[in-house]
């Protein structure tokens, strides 16, 4: 976590779950509107997954979408809260999340597309690794795909909005 620059932190949690500090491993009010949003839509799925039921997905199970490793997600998700704490939570899925075609954790993806270490991500390289987070196979970052060059900036905006919150300092601190 150390070796992993501050606006790599910022920029995961400004894409992906802003809310992270403050739930306990479920955005309940973003599961509603998920379900809302899928009932209205059947043919298109919005998810709506924490960093904690990601790296709980990621770390103990398969990927694919069914109700029993949703349920094990929970479960999962439960406990890594419960013994891991945030700060355990973001540095696991700082390294093991996919942020590009076979490019897994924030240090591969910062020698592969800005030839320096993770330590060393200014705020809008982070923010452009951090857009592709959604699809990364899809939403590429070099090239930059479309997606990834409308995100990234709205990403750096929610960033300086997040700077300030007293509940991410613990988090994010080296």
């Amino acid at each position: 976590m150390s070796s992993i620059s501050i606006n790599a932190k910022l920029a995961v949690m400004a894409s992906e779950d802003q809310l992270f500090p403050d739930h306990n491993g479920f955005d309940i009010k973003s599961i509603t509107k998920a379900l809302a949003y899928n009932k209205r839509k059947p043919g298109r799925v919005r998810g709506a997954s924490t960093i904690s039921q990601q790296v709980a997905k990621n770390v103990f199970l398969w990927q694919g979408r069914s109700w029993i490793r949703k349920g094990l997600e929970v479960y999962f998700t439960f406990m890594i809260e419960l013994i891991w704490g945030k700060k355990r939570i973001l540095e696991v899925y700082l390294n093991e999340a996919e942020m590009g075609k076979g490019i897994y954790g924030i240090e591969a993806a910062s020698r592969k597309y800005f030839k320096h270490s993770a330590s060393k991500l200014t705020r809008s390289e982070a923010a452009m690794i951090a857009a592709c987070l959604p699809n990364p196979v899809r939403y590429t970052v070099k090239p930059m795909s479309r997606y990834v060059a409308k995100k990234y900036p709205w990403v750096m905006r929610q960033m300086s909005n997040l700077q300030g919150d007293p509940d991410l300092a613990p988090i994010i601190s080296r």
